[in-house]
């Protein structure tokens, strides 16, 4: 967890919003409570890194409208979903707009500490591996067109001979753009240049 995470409670209830907070505070966690999910978007621009935990039934913009909206603007916090007894269809459709877990109320303190861990542990994953991507994007900037395809030759699983064929090269040539392609990407070895190829191309 980044040390500059903090846990978005979205509540009507201000009972509610004062019990978490204390929780949350209680467990070393930064905390900024919400009355409603337009008070939450009103200061969206001023987010930091984190989670939102958030009411599902709520006047005005409930939870499921507001994941739909943070999702039209492009905002990828993990949301955490609060329902009350019987609402598991609700809670359902919010995982399919995109909420990471839903906790039913009323709830053990520990439940709801370990979803959001969960929750800001996979978007620090999330975070590595955005940056990894970048990496492995600026490193193909690098390429000329034909090493990338002598790359795309590699990673499809062809020997030298094979792509020197396709290209109309000979296989020392094959031998060189590869070496070239190796140094460039910063890969140790074929299979690190697979993983690589497979980042970016699992890339939105």
């Amino acid at each position: 967890m980044a040390s500059n995470d903090i846990i978005h409670v979205i509540d009507d209830d201000a009972d509610v919003r004062q019990s978490l907070a204390f929780l949350l505070t209680t467990a070393g966690l930064t905390v900024r409570v919400h009355e409603s999910a337009d008070a939450f978007l009103k200061v969206l621009a001023e987010v930091q890194e984190g989670c939102i935990v958030t009411d599902v039934r709520m006047p005005g913009i409930d939870g499921i409208e507001l994941q739909r909206r943070l999702a039209a603007g492009g905002v990828r916090l993990p949301v955490i979903v609060m329902t009350g007894h019987g609402d598991i269809a609700l809670a359902v459709e919010a995982m399919k707009a995109g909420a990471v877990d839903f906790i039913e109320k009323p709830f053990d303190d520990e439940v709801l500490l370990t979803a959001i861990r969960a929750a800001l542990a996979r978007r620090a994953g999330d975070r590595e591996r955005n940056a990894r991507m970048m990496e492995v994007r600026d490193r193909l900037k690098l390429l000329s067109e034909r090493e990338r395809q002598v790359m795309e030759g590699l990673v499809a699983g062809k020997s030298n001979k094979i792509i020197a064929y396709d290209l109309g090269i000979s296989a020392r040539t094959v031998e060189i753009y590869r070496a070239n392609v190796m140094a460039k990407m910063h890969a140790d070895s074929l299979s690190a240049l697979v993983r690589m190829a497979l980042l970016e191309g699992d890339s939105p």
